[in-house]
């Protein structure tokens, strides 16, 4: 998914028409569009969030247009039977909340009916046909909280400073089979990895069941496991809240999960892989990004980084496993981010959102690769992009053509110290790509990151 300016595609094929009907005047249009762009916001929320238009007029306007129903959600009340068709991180992507379900059509409501993908995609997990009404996206993002509250508050997270004695199996002791209970156990479970500081949660079969593994460092630590009765509803729900699709086990699959910790918003990546003995889920746990100045405390290694910003050229980040590449990469993309500069990314998971920054996931499912990105981001006419884990020949070879098209290049090498990257470019067909890097940050711990110029890191390397 490419995160960029939000859109609402009905309102985007009918904004002249708001003019013909008299609604708005022209120039109106064009200043609600550009705050749309600076605001990151879709036309329709300009136009309502400037008091160019109220929302009532602006739906009534779409539903004859559209010759589709106006429902008004503050007066309806959905049929909680339905809300398995939609999972909450779909209600919420999509803005789309099912209403009720006839035969095998499943009406829903929905701020933007022109959405052809999110109606695809909806049809698709719910396996009927798709009845669209229109209803106010206020409205519809009420209802989500409302409706869906089970769910989110799986999302929520208060650690009460219990590390020295918590334990997610008293929750899984507990004789309740409810779907509440699946959501209460897996709350557990991110509840304790974050007590203990863990960044790598595992779930893997065992013969008791589904096995829970902590890594820290290179330690795996056993936290015990979920019993075979509870196996396949658990992974159904973890599934579920990551927005990966509950019946698909032979493909891997890549999905992302939003919670609260203390009312600070973290992001954990889900990835599952098939093996011989069913499934394996991964979980990755993100931190918000700090601002690069509680980073790096001295503001002459911020200038060196700001600098090699401004010119063609590959600013490297490296570290061990787990040293913190991604929260220093992100540190660094939020600190240029009100720069007039088009800054794009391509990563697997996109782990927070930027403002002013135009990230892009991968989707193996639907054959968006990293060669495919690659190959097509050209035309977006990126002047800085973010590749994470770049590791083929070919991609370094494109990522240094990037700079001799003067693109600056921000990538990512782990490394357990200089030596050890050193010897990971030691080979020849690296040369080129070590010639371009303009700036390398090396993080030996969270406490410890070293900044390098063109000329030190030209000499490290040699």
């Amino acid at each position: 998914m490419v995160e960029q300016v939000v859109t609402n595609k009905t309102l985007e094929k009918l904004k002249y028409d708001l003019v013909r009907e008299g609604l708005v005047e022209y120039d109106i249009i064009e200043q609600a569009e550009a705050i749309a762009l600076a605001q990151h916001i879709n036309i329709g929320q300009a136009l309502i969030n400037s008091g160019f238009l109220s929302e009532d007029p602006l739906l009534k306007f779409l539903e004859s247009k559209l010759h589709t129903p106006y429902v008004n959600l503050e007066d309806y009340t959905p049929d909680k039977k339905c809300l398995k068709y939609i999972s909450y991180a779909d209600a919420q992507h999509f803005k789309i909340i099912p209403l009720f379900k006839i035969e095998d059509v499943l009406t829903v409501a929905m701020a933007d009916p022109f959405d052809l993908f999110a109606i695809d995609k909806i049809v698709e997990t719910a396996g009927c046909a798709i009845e669209p009404v229109i209803s106010s996206e206020t409205s519809i993002f009420a209802k989500i909280d409302e409706y869906y509250k089970t769910e989110k508050e799986v999302c929520e997270i208060y650690t009460d400073n219990r590390s020295f004695d918590y334990d997610w199996r008293d929750e899984l002791h507990k004789e309740d089979l409810s779907e509440e209970h699946i959501q209460k156990i897996i709350k557990a479970i991110l509840k304790q990895a974050i007590l203990e500081n863990i960044h790598e949660v595992y779930f893997e079969n065992i013969e008791q069941g589904l096995g829970i593994n902590f890594k820290k460092n290179t330690e795996i630590i056993d936290r015990g496991y979920i019993p075979s009765l509870l196996t396949q509803p658990f992974i159904l729900k973890l599934k579920s809240i990551s927005n990966l699709d509950p019946t698909v086990s032979e493909v891997p699959q890549m999905g992302k999960l939003c919670f609260k910790v203390d009312e600070i918003n973290l992001v954990a990546s889900v990835s599952t892989f098939p093996t011989i003995l069913e499934e394996r889920i991964a979980l990755a746990i993100y931190k918000p990004p700090k601002k690069l100045d509680s980073l790096i405390t001295n503001k002459s290694i911020i200038s060196t980084i700001k600098q090699a910003v401004e010119e063609p050229g590959i600013i490297l980040v490296c570290g061990s496993a787990l040293s913190g590449k991604t929260q220093v990469i992100y540190s660094i993309l939020q600190e240029i981010s009100n720069s007039s500069k088009n800054i794009m990314t391509i990563e697997s998971i996109s782990k927070y959102n930027l403002t002013n920054i135009n990230q892009c996931e991968l989707n193996e499912n639907i054959g968006f690769n990293l060669d495919k990105a690659l190959r097509f981001i050209e035309f977006q006419s990126p002047d800085i992009v973010y590749l994470e884990g770049i590791q083929t020949k070919e991609a370094f070879d494109y990522i240094s053509g990037l700079v001799f098209k003067n693109k600056t290049i921000i990538t990512e090498i782990m490394a357990n110290n200089m030596d050890d990257l050193r010897k990971k470019l030691a080979f020849t067909e690296f040369e080129m790509f070590k010639s371009l890097i303009s700036c390398m940050v090396f993080i030996h711990s969270s406490e410890s990151i070293d900044v390098f110029d063109k000329s030190i890191v030209q000499k490290y390397l040699a």
